[in-house]
C-alpha cells in the first residue's frame, strides 16, 4: 500500500518520512510489505490509511493542480484524512491525532472485548429494532440495505436469529479486532475529546461532512465534539452522501487501498459518479475524467 506512490514522488517520500518520525513506527516497511497481521492491528492500520490517503491527494493535485474540490467526506478514521486535505489540520497535527485514537482505540477493544456483523437486507427500522433487543449498537448506516452492527459478543450472538424473524437476507460476521463506533469504546472517546481539547484547529476551506452527525461541519467547537463523539457513534455514511447528492455534487472520488466507498456509492445512488484511485495506474488511467 503507497509503495508506488513512494518510488514515484518525492514529496510522497518526505511524507512517509515525517510520519515514521512522528509516529516512531517503521511505516514504510508495514505499509509496503507487512506481514498482514501487523498492518491490520488498529495502532498501525490507522497511521498507514491516514498517510496512504493524504499521499494520494497530494500526488493527485500535484498531477492535476486545478482538480476542483467542492467538499470532502471520509468514513470513521477517513473522517481525519479529509479534514487534514481540507486544511481543518497539518499533515503533521493528522498524524498525532490519528497515534492518539488509534492508541486509545486499540485499548479500549482489548479492555472492553466485541466485535461486529453487518446486515445485508434489514432496513434502519428492523436494525434499530435488533439493536435494542441484542443490547447492541449501530455502528455503520453504511447505504440501502447495508447496515453494520457492533457490541459484545453475546449480544451479537443474538443478532441471526432475531434477523430471521425480520427478513433480513443476510447477517455476515466481520473480521474486526474490536466493537468500533460503540458504547464499548466510550473510553477511547473520553481519551480522544481531552486531547482534542488543546489541539489547533482551522476553518476548513471546503465543508468537511461528519460521520456523526451526517452533514457538513465548518466551526472549530462542532468539530472537535463530533470527532470524539464518532468513537462511539454511529457512521451515518448514506446522509452524508445524501447531503452531497442534494448540494449538487455529481463525482466522487475515492482514495485508498480498496475501492469500498465507490461501491457503496452506487448502492445510494446508481446515477452517481464515482472513480477509485488506489494506485499511480489508477490516476494515470483516469486522469481525463478528473480534469476540468
Amino acid at each position: 500500500m503507497g509503495k508506488d506512490l513512494y518510488e514515484i514522488d518525492p514529496d510522497v517520500r518526505r511524507l512517509y518520512e515525517e510520519a515514521e518520525r512522528v509516529l516512531r513506527m517503521p511505516l514504510r516497511s508495514l505499509s509496503f510489505a507487512g506481514p498482514a497481521e501487523a498492518l491490520t492491528e488498529t495502532i498501525a492500520a490507522q497511521p498507514a490509511l491516514f498517510v496512504h490517503g493524504f499521499a494520494l491527494f497530494t500526488f493527485l493535485l500535484k498531477r492535476l493542480p486545478a482538480f476542483p474540490f467542492s467538499a470532502v467526506a471520509g468514513l470513521s478514521l477517513g473522517e481525519i484524512t479529509a479534514h487534514a486535505v481540507a486544511g481543518t489540520f497539518s499533515f503533521h497535527d493528522g498524524l498525532r491525532l490519528v497515534r492518539t485514537r488509534a492508541a486509545a482505540i486499540q485499548k479500549a477493544a482489548g479492555d472492553f472485548p466485541g466485535s461486529m456483523v453487518a446486515l445485508i437486507g434489514a432496513d434502519r427500522n428492523a436494525a434499530e429494532e435488533i439493536t435494542r433487543e441484542a443490547g447492541v449498537d449501530i455502528a455503520n448506516y453504511n447505504a440501502p440495505g447495508q447496515i453494520v452492527l457492533s457490541g459484545t459478543r453475546q449480544g451479537l450472538s443474538l443478532v441471526p436469529e432475531l434477523a430471521r424473524k425480520r427478513n433480513v437476507r443476510k447477517v455476515v460476521p466481520l473480521d474486526v479486532s474490536g466493537a468500533f463506533h460503540s458504547r464499548l469504546m466510550r473510553k477511547a472517546a473520553e481519551e480522544l475529546e481531552t486531547f482534542l481539547q488543546d489541539f489547533p484547529l482551522e476553518i476548513p476551506r471546503v465543508p468537511v461532512y461528519s460521520n456523526y452527525l451526517g452533514r457538513p461541519l465548518q466551526e472549530r467547537e462542532e468539530i472537535r465534539r463530533s470527532l470524539a463523539d464518532q468513537v462511539t457513534g454511529s457512521v451515518r455514511w448514506e446522509d452524508c452522501i445524501r447531503r452531497m447528492l442534494d448540494c449538487r455534487i455529481h463525482q466522487f472520488v475515492e482514495l485508498g487501498p480498496r475501492p469500498i466507498l465507490v461501491g457503496l456509492l452506487r448502492r445510494i445512488d446508481p446515477q452517481a459518479n464515482g472513480i477509485a484511485l488506489a494506485t499511480v495506474q489508477d490516476l494515470q488511467s483516469h486522469e481525463h475524467e478528473l480534469t476540468p
